[in-house]
Formats: structure tokens, C-alpha cells, sequence
């Protein structure tokens, strides 16, 4: 039986971290080539499943040393029909893919949860078209159709919930919130914005957050933002309005760039993680019920750290 969403670790308050940026850290950082950004892509050797393995070891090693939770988000945000045809996948070997990649947070789990580190393994479902351009925007019908076919392989695998990253519309949000209440699963909708806060649509957040409520009957667990700074949405945050109220956490990039700026950059901009973890604390201080951070693009280990050791010394002050 899987578990409600009412029922999940993170819905009781403390601090939960998340991972960094995985592609970024895999390209720049360690070497790889990512077609299409497609983390997933690695598990077809067992060198790549071995840098993924390091990658999420890493991260949870901070969960586990800070004493906070981690949402354990797996590598699969491209790993959907559309782009594992560009990579020439067969429909059974993107399905054995998306397995591997919760087994695989099955053993981080097993070796780094503690009773003070809660861990939630979640599938993570990304847009089917671009992260930063929503294209073509699928009916409601659609977007559930597409996206059911990796959400019933995550329900197989028994996973705490399902998270939809990158969401550049409302569409598509539905939809996988639709495919996951169809598998009885806890489902959570990061949206992404531009530098004026409001998402690649046009749509403010406000309105994205109160449609899909709407529509779902307060579907998510909760929502989050993701793939932008800090600084584009954090007036947005601090509104008092009140769909503020359903936000849980965020996953910010590392760089202050517009994503029309980061499709372009040819170096990555990782910040600066103090600061980055500064940031995070203050927002966090007036947003109490924000409690799930991590990284983005440009963003790493270093990041995570800074973001648990902020939010802890806020706490003590």
C-alpha cells in the first residue's frame, strides 16, 4: 500500500534537503556527455551507474552528517517516451532504466538513513518538452496520458511519491498530478519561472498554484518552485498572499542568469554557496511551512551544505 501524502516524513515540518543540479555536476563537474541532459542515459554502463552512485552518496552524506531529511529525487527527469526515443530507447530499455534508477536510491537509503535523517525516495517525472519553453502545450488529457506511462513503473517500484520538476505550464502539471492520483501516489509540482517570477507561460505562480488546486482538489502535497535564482521569485514568496501558503520548498539555480542567458553560456556559473545558503535561510525564516530545499542548475554538494548549515544556525540564533 502506498503511502498518503498526508503521511509523508517531510509533511511534519523539519528540514529536508534535496540534491544539487544533477546534469550540471555530471557535465561540468565530472566529465560526462548528456545528451539532451538525460541523467538517465548513464545507467546503460556501469560507469555511469557508478558516477550516479557517488552523485547521491555524496548529497546524502550531508543529510545524514547535518541531521536533516533528504528527498532522494531520481535521475530520470528526461527518461519519458519523446526523449528516450531521441536517444534511440526502446520502449523496455526506458523502462528498465527508470527501475534502476529507484533501485538504485533504494541502496543510498539502506546505507545513509538514520533516525534523524528520514529519507523519501521520489519519482521524478520532467516536462516533456523543454524545461525552459513549454512549446506546444498538451491538453490536460494529454499530459495524463503521456506522463502515466513512468508513473505506473514508479507505483511498481513502490516509490514514497512522485515529483514533477521543471514545469513550465499548468497543463502539464495537471496532468501528472491526474496520473499519480490514478496510481495512489503523493505527487509534489515544482513549477519554474522566468526572471519576472511568473512562469514561461505568462502565468503567475499565484494563478498556476490556484488553477491546479482548483482542477485537482488540492491534488499536491504541496508545491515548490525550481530552475531559477533565488532573487527572480523571492518577492513572489514574501507576497503574503495566500497560495504562498502552499508552497513547501525550492530548488533554485546557482546563477542569477535568465534561462534565455544559461542556454547559452558555454562555463558554468556555480555563485557563491555561502551566499546560496544565506539566501535560502532567510527566505526560509519567513516561510515557515518551506521546508524541502535543494539545488538546481549550476548548484552542487557545496550548495547543499551551505543550505543546512544557514537554516541550522538560523534556527539556533
Amino acid at each position: 500500500m502506498n503511502i498518503s501524502k498526508s503521511t509523508l516524513p517531510q509533511m511534519n515540518g523539519g528540514l529536508f534537503l534535496t540534491d544539487g543540479g544533477i546534469e550540471t555536476t555530471l557535465i561540468f563537474h565530472d566529465g560526462f556527455d548528456l545528451p539532451y541532459f538525460a541523467a538517465f542515459d548513464l545507467f546503460k554502463d556501469e560507469k555511469g551507474t557508478r558516477a550516479l552512485r557517488r552523485y547521491f552518496a555524496r548529497h546524502a552524506s550531508v543529510a545524514k552528517r547535518t541531521g536533516a531529511g533528504f528527498i532522494l529525487e531520481s535521475a530520470t527527469w528526461r527518461a519519458s517516451k519523446d526523449w528516450a526515443d531521441k536517444l534511440g530507447y526502446s520502449a523496455p530499455d526506458l523502462e528498465e532504466a527508470n527501475r534502476r534508477a529507484i533501485r538504485l536510491l533504494r541502496d543510498i537509503k539502506a546505507e545513509y538513513e538514520t533516525p534523524r535523517s528520514k529519507m523519501v525516495i521520489s519519482g521524478c517525472v520532467g516536462p516533456r518538452g523543454d524545461g525552459y519553453d513549454p512549446g506546444k502545450v498538451m491538453s490536460l488529457e494529454e499530459a495524463q496520458a503521456y506522463h502515466s506511462q513512468q508513473v505506473r513503473i514508479f507505483a511498481d517500484e513502490n516509490v514514497d511519491m512522485i515529483s514533477a520538476i521543471t514545469m513550465t505550464n499548468v497543463n502539464e502539471a495537471l496532468g501528472i498530478v491526474r496520473a499519480a492520483q490514478q496510481a495512489e501516489l503523493p505527487v509534489v509540482i515544482s513549477f519554474t519561472v522566468e526572471t519576472d517570477g511568473n512562469l514561461p507561460t505568462g502565468d503567475s505562480l499565484g494563478k498556476a498554484i490556484d488553477m491546479v488546486d482548483r482542477v485537482t482538489g488540492n491534488g499536491p502535497a504541496y508545491y515548490m518552485v525550481n530552475c531559477a535564482h533565488p532573487t527572480h521569485y523571492e518577492t513572489r514568496l514574501l507576497s503574503g498572499e495566500p497560495w504562498v501558503e502552499r508552497i513547501g520548498g525550492m530548488r533554485a539555480n546557482a546563477s542569477r542568469l535568465s534561462h534565455a542567458e544559461l542556454d547559452n553560456a558555454t562555463e558554468l556559473d556555480d555563485g557563491d554557496p555561502i551566499e546560496f545558503g544565506r539566501q535560502f535561510a532567510a527566505i526560509r525564516s519567513r516561510l515557515k511551512r518551506m521546508n524541502v530545499l535543494g539545488g538546481c542548475c549550476g548548484t552542487d554538494h557545496r550548495h547543499i551544505e551551505q543550505i543546512a548549515m544557514s537554516c541550522i544556525e538560523a534556527k539556533a540564533a
